[in-house]
């Protein structure tokens, strides 16, 4: 399915917020997403369905010191 990840037109096999999580090899507690300009809370990521053409954007949170 494609998507558009960050402004990037993306070819993914996720079919769940979740499972992109998963696919992009990120850790879901470090994350926050929007989907077609609506942030989408952590607790709704498994039941948030991606379809063709999603407008995902991706924030991941990098602690530092």
């Amino acid at each position: 399915m494609q998507i558009q990840l960050n402004g990037e037109n993306t070819q993914v096999v996720a079919t769940n917020l979740t499972d992109l999580v998963a696919e992009l090899g990120l850790e879901q507690r470090m994350i926050a997403i929007e989907r077609n300009m609506e942030v989408v809370p952590k607790s709704e990521y498994t039941a948030t369905q991606l379809e063709e053409n999603d407008r995902i954007e991706l924030v991941h949170m990098i602690g530092g010191g």
